[in-house]
């Protein structure tokens, strides 16, 4: 499908990928996992879900739409695993890996471990695309994991008995690429890579050793080896999304200072950024950074800013009025032709996000698709207010 981002609000706007799961398919998860109910109730509940999210998606007037990522267990893992047990895990993986991230309310995530060689992916983002794109006439976007994150699945400080960590990561980039391509050739019309651990990778935890480790050049060296897989036409409409994390309404790395990061995450050749705004407490500064580092020609790709106008942590639903002042004050910095709209992380990057600001997971979903209708409003008033509607 020929997809024109800028078509119906002017200025870009597209989501970043994830929704909150209805309670009873939370419910599902956790039965499966127990051995109550079998694969295809999971399923169906998946399904279920999958529909419902895409009609209220429709709803919202959004140009280009996800499926709420309501089939994964999480952002990070679903290549690997099915549920949020170790039921589904892929056989070179324990259960025993190194934490993601500890969130502010001192919860983390836990991520698996490789214990054997080859290593490859056991589910890719097109399985759960090419069933979900059936169900609408609206252009579909999907978000994949980087292969940033899934190097953490390589233990930090020991070797993988047989199999070294080059060609562990060497196998990771070819699955990595295989996951982009495939989401496309299944129909997405624009794939975006969650980098979320590129502003956690700058935090010194002693609680979560990698964090510690100096690895986000060589992060950036990961994801450009796979960006390196597509001409600039491919990339134009790959993204790289970037955010201090969310989970259970809380942030991982909300604290640690965001431009440096920038500074360092538009070395990466993608053809579009999402970006964390909306929860900054100096967005001018973040917005300086970003006109300052975002690039005009990264390898034959004009880069673009999609800016987060809409706070998923929060439960106040952000006004179109109030978007619209957010990305007209953020032209002061920025390009208005380099400038989109998102919002600033997945609205539940995990199956089991019990959503505790919001008062339940289904409050949490009503919530969000109010949010989404406002920021495709806000973007459009936006354009029109910049005269590039």
């Amino acid at each position: 499908m020929r997809y024109d981002p800028r078509a119906l609000t002017g200025i870009p706007t597209e989501p970043v990928g994830s929704l909150p799961r209805p309670a009873a398919l939370q419910q599902a998860y956790l039965d499966h996992d127990a051995g109550r109910i079998d694969r295809a109730t999971l399923e169906a509940a998946q399904e279920s879900a999958v529909r419902q999210t895409i009609r209220s998606y429709e709803a919202t007037g959004a140009p280009i739409i996800s499926d709420g990522e309501q089939r994964r267990v999480s952002f990070a893992t679903y290549p690997v695993t099915q549920t949020p047990g170790t039921t589904g895990l892929a056989p070179t993986l324990d259960p025993d890996g190194q934490i993601l991230a500890i969130f502010e309310d001192g919860h983390g995530r836990r991520l698996p471990r490789l214990a054997r060689g080859p290593f490859a992916y056991a589910n890719y983002a097109a399985d759960q695309l090419a069933t979900s794109i059936g169900y609408t006439t609206r252009p579909m976007k999907q978000a994949v994991i980087s292969p940033s994150t899934l190097a953490l699945l390589y233990p930090l400080r020991e070797r993988v008995p047989g199999y070294s960590r080059d060609e562990f990561e060497t196998r990771l980039v070819d699955e990595c690429e295989r996951d982009i391509r495939s989401a496309f050739e299944v129909g997405a019309a624009r794939v975006s890579v969650d980098f979320t651990e590129g502003r956690l990778a700058t935090r010194d935890d002693p609680r979560n050793p990698w964090t510690g480790a100096g690895l986000l050049p060589h992060f950036i060296e990961l994801i450009n080896a796979v960006m390196a897989r597509f001409d600039a036409r491919e990339r134009a409409h790959i993204g790289v999304h970037t955010c201090a994390g969310a989970d259970r309404d809380t942030a991982h790395s909300a604290d640690v200072p965001y431009p440096g990061v920038l500074a360092e995450l538009f070395r990466i050749d993608a053809g579009y950024f999402l970006i964390q705004l909306a929860a900054e407490p100096d967005r001018d500064t973040v917005c300086a950074a970003i006109g300052e580092h975002l690039r005009t020609d990264a390898h034959g790709v004009t880069q673009m800013a999609y800016l987060g106008v809409v706070d998923p942590r929060s439960p106040r639903v952000e006004s179109p009025w109030e978007i619209a002042d957010t990305l007209t004050r953020a032209a002061d910095f920025i390009p208005a032709e380099q400038l989109g709209s998102t919002d600033d992380c997945g609205f539940s990057p995990f199956s089991n996000d019990e959503k505790p600001r919001h008062g339940s997971p289904d409050i949490a979903r009503g919530i969000a698709f109010r949010k989404i209708k406002s920021r495709v409003e806000g973007t459009r008033l936006a354009a029109e207010k910049l005269g590039i509607a």
